[in-house]
């Protein structure tokens, strides 16, 4: 089969906290006010991405892994993963502040849920002044006084707040606390994996009236109580070619800042390749089909391919790689 540049349906998630930047601003069908989410690609259970152009049209991305598995995914990729996608991709915006949680790691993931982990990376699109992250402690914490200060309704006080501005890029280990700040719009590269432990929700209610979940105790054995700055990722941004941003086990991205066309040679590479436009647009190409790719959209390119061309005078892309 030749494997063409896949685009699929995106799979909007209303959320508590969500706004409606994902139409406004990345041009998503939403009709909600409090669309948070938008998953680009997934194979998660029940949130399985069907393919929105060409000849195969209609079929799920895990329909497409369990016949083309290595022209697809690359033999290397099937080797580690089987026939599970490996990566979860996804637009976010955050009209409210999200709850504060973490993510287990492998390990835990595993013993507890048999899941894998969520190591995960953010791309900052879009923020309104004065928008904020939270990521981490401001000091090193000890579990007992992590502890009371749940108990007291005093976590805030033991967070670190960063200030945030486009193209900022922050790099998310499992265990580290973190949430997304009111007015913040961006983009997602994740583990596959849902499994999130909230730890605090600002005592807001749902639609219901009701008080959402929290995971207090099972977080305990989960949080990094130290503190660090390894969370700010800094990256070169030369224009027209490849700037690295993150490479970790799970996956590598890199920034491509193009005024200009760019053709790569990938045929080394036995791993699939995303794109993720982040700004402006271009015409995408691989040795079998072409198509189109704007704002707010994400194209898959199977991993059979040997080149790759991107045809633009303007565009922000994020590349992603196993």
């Amino acid at each position: 089969m030749n494997l063409y540049p896949l685009k699929f349906e995106p799979i909007l998630k209303e959320r508590l906290w969500g706004g409606t930047k994902l139409k406004e601003v990345l041009n998503k069908s939403i009709e909600s006010d409090i669309t948070g989410e938008s998953w680009e690609l997934s194979t998660v259970k029940g949130d399985v991405s069907v393919v929105a152009n060409g000849d195969l049209k209609g079929n799920s991305l895990q329909d497409l892994i369990n016949e083309y598995e290595d022209l697809l995914l690359g033999e290397s990729i099937v080797q580690r993963f089987g026939r599970e996608f490996p990566i979860l991709i996804k637009f976010i915006d955050a009209k409210q502040d999200l709850s504060i949680q973490l993510h287990p790691n492998d390990q835990l993931a595993k013993e507890r849920h048999d899941s894998f982990g969520k190591t995960e990376m953010w791309y900052i699109m879009d923020a309104d002044p004065g928008s904020n992250l939270i990521v981490g402690f401001n000091k090193d914490v000890k579990k007992e006084e992590y502890k009371e200060s749940v108990e007291n309704d005093t976590l805030l006080d033991l967070l670190n707040y960063e200030a945030v501005e486009e193209g900022d890029t922050f790099f998310i280990n499992t265990g580290k606390i973190h949430a997304i700040g009111a007015g913040v719009l961006l983009a997602e590269i994740q583990q596959t994996s849902d499994v999130t432990y909230r730890i605090f929700d600002f005592n807001r209610r749902d639609k219901n009236g009701n008080l959402r979940e929290l995971h207090t105790d099972m977080a305990l054995e989960a949080i990094d109580y130290s503190k660090k700055d390894d969370f700010k990722v800094n990256y070169e941004r030369k224009i027209n070619q490849s700037n690295q941003m993150v490479d970790c086990p799970y996956f590598k991205t890199n920034a491509l800042h193009l005024t200009e066309n760019l053709i790569q040679d990938i045929k080394t590479r036995d791993s699939f390749t995303i794109l993720m436009c982040v700004k402006g647009g271009a015409n995408i190409a691989n040795d079998y089909g072409t198509c189109e790719i704007e704002k707010g959209e994400t194209v898959l390119i199977p991993a059979s391919s040997s080149t790759l061309e991107i045809i633009t005078n303007s565009a922000h892309l994020l590349e992603v790689t196993i």
